[in-house]
């Protein structure tokens, strides 16, 4: 069972400091807070999606439910980079879950679609 926890907005310095971090539970904790948190979703989306290549399948999980935070919370998302992703995760029985939730998010909230440059 998991048990709420009160993520607070983090600084980028801080968050970049984390995402480089050796610790699993520093990443997703950095990659949780920006979602919720950063006025940027697509400065987030980049990080998100370097993290969708870890090798450990908590930190791809966790990667995944940002995405779907950030398609939430701004209502857009990179759709022809994140869904791709995302869907690749489906492949894994240890991130299909999160995966397909956050495909369904996306599906619901992100009412616009951006695209980098």
């Amino acid at each position: 069972m998991s048990t709420y926890q009160k993520l607070d907005p983090i600084s980028r310095g801080d968050a970049t400091a984390m995402l480089e971090s050796t610790d699993p539970h520093a990443v997703t904790q950095a990659i949780l807070r920006l979602a919720l948190h950063d006025p940027d979703g697509a400065w987030v989306t980049d990080r998100a999606l370097t993290l969708l290549h870890s090798p450990n399948a908590d930190i791809r999980s966790v990667a995944a439910t940002a995405l779907g935070h950030i398609a939430r919370i701004h209502g857009a998302i990179d759709s022809e980079r994140v869904i791709p992703a995302l869907q690749r995760l489906t492949d894994n029985t240890d991130t299909v879950g999160r995966a397909e939730d956050a495909l369904d998010d996306i599906a619901m909230f992100a009412t616009e679609t951006t695209t980098e440059n």
